[in-house]
């Protein structure tokens, strides 16, 4: 199936002070991988590499085999972890703009999604909650039919009960052809889902690898190995 996303020895300075260091990192078509590290272990600058938003001090970063720019904007679906839609647009007005700016946009999956969630249509965003926001926002990445999804905290504000529809969303709306990069600090509700994790702290992969090679190698449960390593 081949490799959505490479990043190559790549290491990334700021004011003298490295956020990552030599990174090396493949993640193949078919895959869910977690993103997992404390506060400035280097997670949201990772992300903003891969997405083109900065540029790495050394090495290089591959998407479908292209550094990052126009080309790879068009299959790569990206969650931010704050909300960067305009506030007084109304549900209705993001649907229209999403359709229009992406030829993969799936209108029909949206609007499934939106019913389901029981987000009014006709709402704009600066009436919503901080949870429902950010559920209208991953409901307009998630109809894309990207390659490659890339999820900063997309669970982290909505309430309890609708994480289960979320995730389950996640799941049903990748394929063995697109992969997807979560990074949350929610250990616990994304492990069942996730096929490979990987462990940053202070700039470095500490660990990485298949969930289930992990667990068995580990004798214990990915959250219990993250707070082991990052909390105790």
């Amino acid at each position: 199936m081949g490799e959505i996303l490479q990043l190559q020895t790549i290491s990334k300075t700021y004011s003298g002070k490295e956020a990552l260091k030599n990174i090396n990192l493949v993640i193949p078509r078919g895959r869910i991988v977690g993103l997992l590290g404390p506060n400035g272990s280097g997670k949201s600058t990772m992300i903003k590499l891969i997405n083109g938003l900065i540029e790495p001090t050394t090495g290089q970063v591959l998407v479908n085999g292209a550094a990052p720019g126009i080309e790879t904007k068009k299959i790569v679906s990206y969650l931010p972890e704050r909300t960067y839609l305009n506030d007084w647009m109304k549900v209705n007005d993001l649907l229209g703009f999403f359709q229009d700016f992406y030829d993969d946009f799936d209108m029909n999956k949206a609007l499934d999604m939106i019913q389901r969630l029981q987000i009014d249509q006709n709402s704009s965003l600066k009436t919503m909650s901080k949870g429902t926001k950010e559920k209208v926002q991953l409901i307009l990445v998630m109809s894309r039919a990207a390659d490659l999804y890339i999820l900063d905290e997309p669970i982290g504000g909505v309430d309890p009960a609708a994480r289960d529809y979320i995730l389950k969303t996640i799941i049903k709306n990748y394929t063995d052809q697109s992969s997807i990069l979560l990074a949350t600090h929610l250990i616990q509700e994304i492990e069942n889902i996730c096929d490979d994790i990987v462990f940053l702290s202070q700039g470095n992969i500490v660990l990485q690898g298949s969930v289930d090679d992990i667990r068995e190698e580990r004798g214990k449960s990915i959250d219990a190995l993250f707070r082991e390593v990052f909390v105790c």
